[in-house]
């Protein structure tokens, strides 16, 4: 089974970007020589799912960061979007959350890092979230995309580890219950 895995950054007021997408917020961080994971989680997956926004982000940072094959959905790009350096890598879906991880699945793929507020609130109400490891960042921006946002049910957690970190960040692993 095919199974979603987020791991993401957000200010103290739970937002993971502004919005016009920007990050400078998380730039600004002095979290040097601080090892919060994500080498290791990103060795643990097999495909990223991201929505047009994070991925535009993505891009506006020169050189592209990802060795995963990355799946971008999107209502509105097309493969032609995609850079000429890139079309090898990055993939422009527009499925439904069930059966983007479903089609997925039939292609071998175990483990989803799904990346973007919009998507992982898409994802989180499919119920297609196995786990998430959540960064606090000690910033207050007050206004942005949200990580989370309307649910139709309530989402349990169960909380698995806590770790804080001298540059003041606090990282959170939950499982879904």
């Amino acid at each position: 089974m095919t199974t979603g895995h987020i791991m993401m950054a957000m200010t103290l007021d739970g937002f993971v970007a502004r919005k016009n997408h920007t990050l400078d917020w998380l730039e600004k961080q002095d979290t040097a020589g601080e090892d919060h994971g994500f080498t290791e989680f990103m060795e643990s997956i097999d495909v990223i799912v991201m929505g047009s926004g994070s991925y535009k982000t993505v891009l506006g940072f020169g050189e592209w960061p990802y060795t995963k094959p990355v799946v971008v959905l999107s209502r509105s790009l097309t493969q032609a979007d995609i850079p000429d350096d890139l079309q090898d890598k990055v993939e422009i879906m527009s499925n439904e959350p069930i059966d983007l991880m479903k089609a997925l699945g039939e292609h071998g793929i175990k483990r989803v890092y799904v990346d973007g507020g919009a998507i992982i609130q898409s994802f989180l109400r499919e119920g297609l979230i196995r786990d998430m490891k959540v960064a606090i960042v000690p910033i207050l921006i007050g206004d942005g995309i949200r990580l989370f946002g309307e649910l139709a049910k309530d989402v349990d957690l169960a909380l698995e580890s806590v770790s804080d970190f001298k540059s003041g960040l606090i990282q959170m692993q939950y499982r879904i219950q």
